[in-house]
């Protein structure tokens, strides 16, 4: 029987995707010639691939167990087939796509950059905001790299450990807390407080550390990122926490007063994370090692 590889594409999308759509959109393809492939994969392999539950498509378990398996060997053949040839830096010509937690973009993102056209002045780089909600543009190949606290789950994203943070207390000047000697759990939980969240929580790990010591914060603001969280501290008597890589420009340019948290939390990853399809790119390799020296040089306290 001969066998068109384009199937094992169109496959591997489908089985990404979930569906005909989104299959066709992954891959610059018609719905209807998407929904041929898909017809002509169910007549190869005898099975349904994807089956209609209300408005969404349900997977089979022949699709589940197969999967890892399709997109591995999808990778291999691309990896045959690309073409093999020497980077040239002085000459490369592309726009990378980095999305990172907007503390690292303001510590590590310039040094990064400084490195990037000292090497390569074609290079550009396009850093985006993180999203409210978790999105899949690293697996789309629309993200080249992330960089926050979060290690990705999914089996076909690479990520490493670059440097961890712990969380610090960050007050105005004049604030109550600084005349009072050491801050205890509960004078920090006695405050107001504003947190960052990008998905806009009024709680996190912080309450839950103080609800096993019998105590409360009032939160009364969140804010989407820390330079925003910040100001609002700059003016008030609110605190905020965040980690201690970001305090070192909140000291020195806000003129803020950094304290110790009172509570025993456990340090804070970074991680550096990318799809697999990048892991034999020389370009995005040569990206990776910059990143990753900017990050653990800037975004790692020493």
């Amino acid at each position: 029987m001969q066998l068109d590889l384009n199937l094992l594409a169109a496959l591997d999308a489908l089985l990404e995707e979930g569906s005909v759509t989104g299959a066709a959109a992954r891959l610059h393809v018609t719905a209807p010639a998407m929904s041929r492939s898909l017809g002509r994969i169910r007549r190869t392999t005898g099975d349904q691939i994807l089956v209609r539950t209300g408005r969404t498509m349900t997977p089979t378990p022949y699709a589940l167990a197969v999967r890892e398996q399709v997109h591995q060997l999808l990778h291999q053949v691309q990896g045959v087939l690309a073409p093999s040839r020497e980077l040239d830096l002085a000459t490369l010509e592309r726009t990378f796509t980095l999305r990172w937690h907007d503390s690292l973009v303001t510590l590590s993102g310039p040094a990064l950059l400084s490195a990037v056209r000292g090497q390569a002045p074609g290079v550009r780089l396009r850093f985006v905001a993180e999203s409210s909600v978790d999105t899949p543009e690293l697996r789309r190949g629309e993200v080249d790299l992330e960089a926050n606290a979060n290690r990705p789950g999914a089996p076909d994203i690479r990520a490493e450990s670059v440097g961890e943070t712990r969380l610090a207390v960050v007050v105005r000047q004049g604030h109550p807390l600084t005349r009072v000697g050491t801050v205890t759990a509960k004078r920090y939980a006695a405050a107001e407080h504003v947190t960052v969240s990008r998905r806009g929580n009024l709680g996190n790990a912080l309450d839950d550390a103080l609800a096993r010591l019998g105590l409360t914060r009032r939160v009364v603001a969140t804010v989407p990122t820390e330079a925003a969280a910040l100001e609002f501290v700059r003016d008030s008597d609110l605190l905020v926490c965040v980690p201690e890589v970001t305090t070192r420009s909140a000291v020195a340019d806000l003129g803020l007063v950094v304290l110790p948290l009172p509570l025993d939390l456990p340090s804070a990853p970074i991680y550096l994370s990318w799809h697999q399809r990048y892991e034999s790119d020389p370009a995005h390799a040569w990206l990776r090692g910059l990143a990753r020296t900017a990050l653990t040089t800037y975004g790692t306290p020493p």
